[in-house]
């Protein structure tokens, strides 16, 4: 299996195919699991790379557990310079499209195109009472319920209505593989997330994706993101919920394919 040692421990990543390195960042309830259909898709016109974010999968924990998502994209630096490359296009999903935000940002001579699918604004939307509520429900649920009790209260809602029972099953197994390290790392990080100040800093080409039906981060959190950055294209995936790369794969592809491959 492929890992990029570290000082903290290892990263491990899926890759296929070849051509230019589209590196794919995961949500908060996944791992490189869920990215199937892009690796087997998009590897077709790319060399494909899916993390295991610190924390998740077959990656190690982090110790202590991170607080901010600029944690997560210095180890994305880190496996980068490990992997001898150069640039990327990156795409981040969520918490990822978090961590590509900063990275987009910091190391942005690192990041050729940039594609944002229903990326969270965090604290930036929401009361301190209710930022510091959503922190604690999180870290009771990893802490106290458990993986597969959280897995089995949270995946259908990360789908619209139009999503098989068989696809929110994989989901869910999927999300019953969360770490307490992990989970509660991506969980501060929310809480302290407020990228808003540098929304209109990022000058890579970016493609913003949302599920019009998600609820999770909704449609009206990636326009204000999209009319923020200094080169934006917003597509929104219709009869789709949150994770809309699995819900919709083809039209995710295609998407992501087309905005990608198109002249610079």
């Amino acid at each position: 299996m492929p890992y990029v040692q570290l000082e903290f421990g290892k990263i491990h990543y899926r890759m296929k195919g070849n051509g230019p390195v589209l590196f794919i960042l995961h949500g908060l309830g996944n791992n490189a699991q869920s990215w199937d259909n892009q690796l087997e898709e998009l590897s077709k016109s790319f060399r494909v790379i899916a993390w295991d974010a610190p924390g998740y999968g077959k990656s190690s924990d982090p110790h202590p557990d991170f607080e901010t998502f600029q944690e997560f994209s210095d180890v994305l630096n880190k496996v980068l310079e490990k992997l001898k490359i150069k640039s990327v296009f990156l795409l981040g999903h969520s918490m990822g499209a978090a961590i590509a935000i900063d990275f987009a940002y910091r190391f942005a001579e690192k990041v050729d195109k940039l594609v944002l699918s229903d990326p969270p604004r965090g604290a930036a939307v929401v009361t301190e009472s209710k930022n510091k509520a959503k922190l604690n429900n999180r870290i009771y649920a990893i802490d106290v319920e458990g993986p597969e009790a959280l897995a089995k209260k949270r995946t259908r809602n990360l789908f619209s209505s139009y999503a098989s029972e068989e696809l929110i099953e994989r989901a869910e197994q999927i999300m019953s593989q969360v770490r307490g390290p992990g989970y509660r790392s991506v969980s501060y990080s929310l809480y302290n997330l407020d990228q808003t100040m540098i929304f209109n800093k990022i000058s890579a080409p970016t493609l913003v994706i949302c599920g019009e039906l998600d609820n999770i981060t909704p449609p009206e959190d990636s326009k204000f993101i999209h009319d923020r950055l200094q080169d934006s294209t917003l597509q929104l995936i219709p009869r789709t919920g949150h994770l809309c790369y699995m819900e919709d794969p083809d039209s995710f592809n295609g998407i992501v394919e087309d905005f990608l491959i198109e002249k610079k």
